[in-house]
Formats: C-alpha cells, structure tokens, sequence
C-alpha cells in the first residue's frame, strides 16, 4: 500500500513526462497566482489536492509542475491495477504513489489500516496527499457524484482535533483533446477496459504521434475546512472517547464531509476551461449521426450557432478557451482540425468520421457499424458534456418558469429544487444550497 518517495526517481519521472507533453501536447497553461497560494499554504497546514479526472496522465501533470515550481511532490492514493505494472509500477510507487483498492466493502481490517495510513499523512504534513474525490476516471467527460470514503479520512484528523486546520486545493485540468477519447467511449459501450499492464502502455505509444492540443491547470483558491466546517459540526464529541477507537461517523459528520465533497466538485467545475470543439459538439449531437454521416451539415451553420452558444455562455459566466488574438473562423478550423478523427470538413460541410474509416480495407459488418456509429456519436457527446455545467442551473430555471407559469419566488424556488433533486445523480448539486438559490442567482450561479 505505502509510497517510497524517493528524488532520484522523480527526477527520472520528471524527465519522462517531460518528453511526452512535449510530444502530445502544444502548450500546458498554469495559473501562477494559484501556485503561489499553493506555495503558502504547504507552509501553514496539510494539504490536500482534489484535482478532477479526466484521464491517467492528470496525476502526472500535478506532480511535475509542484516538482517544476519546487513546491513539495505529493503522494497519490493510486488504484491496485496500477502497482502491478512491472517496473512502472514500482517507480510510481518511488514517485510518490500509494495503491489502494477502489472498492474496500465491509472489509473492516482493510478500512482500519488505509484510515490510519491516510491520516498519518495528514498529522505528518510532510508532503500535500492528493486524491481524487470522484473516485474513477469520468468516462463521460462530465463530473460525477463524490465518493466520501477518502474524503472522510483526510478530514478526520481535524474532526478529532489531531491537527489545527487542513487546507483543501481543488484544481481544474481541462483538455482540448483526452487521450483516452476512443477507450472511453467503448468502455461506456461494454467493451471491457484493457488491463493495466507495461506492455499495454508499450502498445499504446502510438498516441505520440497525435496531436492533442492545449491543456490547462487550474489551481483553485486554498480553502480552511476550520472556516468552512464552522457552525456545521460539533467537534466537541470526539472528546469524549480516545483518539485512537475507531468511530463511526455520526450524521452530522456524514453530511458535513458530503457537502464539503459536492463543494470542491463543483468548484472544478466553475475552475475548468470550455473548449470551442465542446461548444461545437453541443450542436453536432443534435443533428442524427446517419444524416452527419450521409449528408453533413453546412460549415457556416455551425459556425453561427457556434458563435450564438459562446455569447450564452458567457453570459451565464462560463470561462472559455477562446483565443481573442485570433480570428473567430480560424479558431473554430483549428478546434475541427484537431479533432479530425471524429469530424471532417470537405465542400462547405462537415461529416461526422467512423473510427478507422480512412485505413478501412474490407467490408464492415452490421454491428461493426453500428458499434463505430455509436463510438464516434458518444465521442461527441462526451466533449459536449464538458460545458454541461454552464447551462444546467439556467436551464432548470427556465424548465421551472415554463411548467408553473409563475412569477412567485417560492413558487418557482420549490420547483428548481424539485427538478435539482431529480437531477441529482446526472448533475453536481451542493447540499443545502438548493434553499438559498433564488430565480436570479440561479442564473449566476454558474
């Protein structure tokens, strides 16, 4: 289970990752000022990075650019498959990583060990712990609902009184382009996941050769769950018992490590970058795959509709990976170009591309087809899914305005709530917020 962080061998990762961003990716964006902060957390407090997950190399990004900035490398709470790679394994675990299993059940001893491990870190705070609240990768390309296991455990050090205060850092990391694009979407299909394995990353070396694009990293404001936790929990009942028994957690705690978990969710969310292909794939998921196929759709449509969905976002507050030194039309050529594998652009239309299609030699069967169809469509829905979360509270508002065809605040306030409980599993929703929100924060609260 444990990491053996050494520097040899995050040097050797450093120069590793190096030579592949430098191979796959135009430009890795980093904000300094979050950095910064960074910086002077690690100083004051433990601290906990909550990147979001989008692909296997996010925990790579996050750790060169702490090493880059000489700011303290952090351990990662990794998945088992990983630790049996042979040799990558190991030079993970010597970078940093610690291998946990991703579903624990009622295996109490196992619970007991990974606790106490955890919060060893957390007392120690020789190094920030970084995990991933969403637990899993999004095959989707869109947030899911936290899972609160490790989250309760990073806390509990505070909620016990072990340490004064705990610093949680969510960050953003946005993506012109996933590398994992065509493994997701399969894997949402049932095709099993390949197994993690040295020759299967050996295999995979081909995506050196593609182009992904940019990528961002966000790094969010530092936030003192001391300050967040206050007036939400009585931390006086730990005090009654030693430190040392377990304890199962009590409501008040379970729904203060919930809310917490929801919060940092969404504030990737409102950290994360809109890409112009994800503006683009909103509107081409709209059209029938059979019809973008056959007969595409005219360049000059979907560049206006395109140009229409940015100023809407924008106005409900939605931070965009616009270049504004460029052109509209250029940028919009650049977002298909890249992503030529899915789209391509021929006399004034665009076609949606089967995967494969250019190297096809021999018939395709029925489920062959329909399986490349349903790839390739899903692709596009999962780059729509990125910018979902600018347009879902505005849209539950104007759903709640047209079904009560009410101008009363509570009237329309009961409905919103309704349909975010509806919604709750599909979309994030902090707890609690739902009776602050009113029709005009609504539109803000982005």
């Amino acid at each position: 289970m444990s990491q053996n962080l050494q520097l040899r061998f995050i040097r050797l990762m450093g120069y590793t990752v190096l030579k592949v961003f430098k191979r796959v990716f135009s430009a890795i964006y980093v904000n300094m000022e979050g950095l910064s902060a960074l910086q002077q957390a690690a100083q004051e407090h433990p601290v906990i990075l909550m990147p979001n997950h989008r692909s296997y190399i996010d925990f790579l990004v996050v750790s060169y650019i702490l090493f880059s900035y000489d700011i303290p490398v952090p351990v990662i709470a990794a998945g088992i498959p990983l630790a049996g790679m042979k040799i990558v394994g190991e030079i993970l675990r010597r970078s940093g990583a610690f291998f946990i299993r991703r579903a624990i059940g009622s295996d109490r001893l196992y619970w007991a060990v990974l606790s106490e491990y955890v919060r060893t870190i957390v007392r120690k705070g020789f190094a920030p712990l970084e995990f991933y609240v969403e637990g899993f990768r999004s095959r989707t390309l869109k947030s899911v609902p936290p899972k609160l296991g490790m989250m309760h455990m990073v806390l509990e050090p505070f909620f016990k009184g072990e340490v004064y205060d705990v610093t949680l850092l969510p960050i953003s990391i946005s993506y012109d382009r996933v590398l994992e694009e065509s493994l997701l979407t399969r894997e949402l299909l049932g095709i099993p996941k390949p197994r993690e394995s040295t020759s299967g990353l050996l295999k995979a070396s081909r995506v050196l050769q593609e182009n992904y694009g940019s990528m961002h990293v966000n790094f969010g404001r530092p936030l003192s769950v001391r300050q967040l936790c206050e007036g939400k929990i009585n931390r006086s009942q730990y005090n009654l018992r030693p430190r040392d028994l377990p304890q199962k957690p009590g409501p008040e705690e379970q729904a203060c490590v919930s809310w917490l978990a929801h919060l940092m969710v969404r504030i990737q969310e409102e950290g994360s970058l809109i890409s112009p292909w994800s503006l683009m794939s909103c509107l081409l998921v709209q059209v029938p795959p059979s019809v973008l196929i056959e007969e595409g759709l005219l360049w000059h449509q979907l560049t206006e509709k395109t140009l229409w969905l940015k100023k809407l976002a924008l106005d409900f507050g939605a931070h965009l990976n616009w270049p504004e030194h460029l052109p509209d039309s250029d940028v919009l050529s650049s977002a298909a170009a890249l992503h030529r594998s899915v789209l391509h652009r021929k006399a004034g239309r665009v076609h949606l591309v089967l995967e494969g299609e250019p190297e096809r030699t021999r018939p395709v069967g029925p489920e062959e087809g329909v399986t490349r169809t349903a790839v390739a469509a899903l692709m596009l829905a999962a780059y729509r899914n990125q910018s979902l979360h600018v347009f879902t509270r505005p849209a539950l508002l104007a759903t709640a305005v047209s079904v009560t065809k009410s101008t009363q605040r509570d009237e329309l306030q009961a409905y919103f709530c309704f349909l975010q409980d509806v919604f709750s599993n599909e979309f994030i929703f902090v707890p609690g917020r739902s009776s602050q929100v009113t029709p005009a924060s609504a539109l803000s609260s982005v």
